[in-house]
């Protein structure tokens, strides 16, 4: 689906431009996205590559693979191709895909998403009460640790 019709009546050019200066603290380079990818299969993807120890890796390579080159994420062939840049294998993970091996544990993690009133990803919850949805300036964070800490006091 294109962004633009994803998030009518937002100005996705700005939006993006707000990533952009957010990222450059952290080295992070956004691209020019104009697809939101349907990331389930990514999502199961990183099920496969958690499951052979290589998860860290393989989400570090997603998330470049999105928004800094802009491949579609919702491509099985393409997550295969980042999957052999971590040393998993190719051919395996494109099995657990076509046979839907982590389909159920995506549900579970849905319903527990639901459950807990998840609205964004990225989203934090802190002491099991405080939420940081989205794409946040470090000073949301510390906002609410202040806060927290200053109710303990």
């Amino acid at each position: 689906m294109l962004l633009s019709e994803r998030f009518k009546g937002y100005d996705v050019s700005q939006m993006f431009n707000d990533l952009r200066q957010r990222g450059k603290e952290f080295g992070i380079v956004f691209g020019d996205l104009s697809v939101l990818s349907n990331s389930r299969l990514s999502l199961e993807a990183s099920e496969y590559a958690r499951d052979m120890g290589k998860h860290e890796q393989f989400h570090e390579k997603i998330f470049h693979a999105y928004f800094t080159k802009t491949i579609d994420i919702g491509n099985a062939e393409k997550l295969c191709d980042i999957a052999d840049g971590c040393g998993l294998e190719p051919v395996e993970m494109m099995h657990a895909l076509k046979d839907g091996r982590y389909k159920l544990r995506l549900d579970e993690a849905k319903k527990e998403g639901l459950k807990l009133q998840l609205t964004g990803v990225p989203t934090f919850i802190i002491n099991d009460k405080h939420k940081i949805v989205g794409a946040q300036p470090i000073k949301a964070f510390t906002d609410i640790l202040d806060k927290i800490s200053k109710a303990q006091d």
